[in-house]
């Protein structure tokens, strides 16, 4: 009998020592994973919004709050649960930031677009040059347009070809209104005619569009607001319930069905909230 038993202790700790090396395995691939796509993000993405951090610094942090953050909700908490959940947050939440920031960097960019095309043309038709009016536009603009402008002419100001530098540009913001600038500059280039009347139509494209789109969100917010008032309902339901029932809610908080309902509810919710931002979401 005591032979058996050491026979089948010796089997579940030689699985268990598998399933550890397995996992060791799954999380070094993983954080090698983590730290070349941090890599290319601060290299690239970052490095395009004229913020500059180390890789290395950074793949520190992100590994220093994936341990730190499961442990602080887990004592807080003690639901392995919400760790596991702080764990996942910690290892995706970077990558969204950076991409969050690039997202409202070329909003911005695209919404100062209109202003800083009616100041090029107003100096071109005053008799200045392309290259003046643009300088001229950079130092009445704020950033970012006014960056990706002067890195430009600062490209121009090195000896680059014009459409090389306009080519540079149009992959470091790639927009449909920058693309229509950059091809409007091109084919006046090449071809010639009066851009600056040819910036100014476009200028006043490109603000009616904007003006589209922001009816078009102002129709859109209420079921916007919808969505996350419907996704918050159930959890503040919980919440009070957890409040005014503490004895009869301790399961769902303490067991590993309850751990499972949870987890099926965070998938629904975070499903929910998705489709409903599709739906509102409507690309002019």
């Amino acid at each position: 009998m005591n032979v058996i038993i050491i026979e089948i202790a010796v089997v579940v700790l030689l699985l268990v020592a598998v399933v550890v090396w397995l996992g060791l395995q799954w999380g070094d691939k993983k954080l090698a994973q983590q730290k070349e796509s941090l890599a290319k993000e601060a290299s690239t993405t970052l490095a395009d919004m004229f913020i500059f951090l180390d890789p290395q610094k950074m793949f520190r942090y992100n590994v220093a709050a994936m341990v730190v953050l499961p442990i602080l909700i887990f004592i807080f908490t003690r639901n392995p649960l919400f760790a596991g959940l702080g764990l996942v947050a910690a290892f995706v939440l970077p990558k969204y930031y950076v991409r969050r920031m690039r997202k409202q960097r070329l909003k911005m960019l695209e919404k100062q677009l209109p202003d800083a095309l009616l100041m090029i043309t107003g100096a071109m038709s005053a008799g200045a040059s392309l290259n003046v009016a643009i300088e001229s536009m950079i130092k009445e603009q704020r950033p970012p347009v006014s960056q990706e402008f002067d890195l430009m002419a600062r490209e121009l100001r090195l000896g680059v070809d014009f459409d090389t530098a306009l080519k540079n540009m149009e992959k470091r913001n790639p927009l449909a209104d920058f693309a229509l600038v950059i091809a409007a500059m091109r084919i006046s280039r090449e071809v010639g005619g009066n851009l600056a009347e040819i910036l100014n139509s476009l200028a006043s494209t490109l603000r009616e569009k904007q003006t589209m789109e922001g009816k078009i969100t102002s129709l859109t917010a209420q079921g916007k607001i919808q969505g996350i008032v419907m996704t918050s309902l159930p959890l503040l339901v919980m919440f009070g319930l957890t409040q005014i029932e503490p004895v009869a809610m301790a399961p769902l908080f303490s067991t590993w069905p309850g751990y499972i309902t949870l987890a099926v509810i965070m998938t629904m919710e975070v499903l929910g909230y998705f489709f409903i931002q599709k739906i509102t979401a409507i690309d002019v």
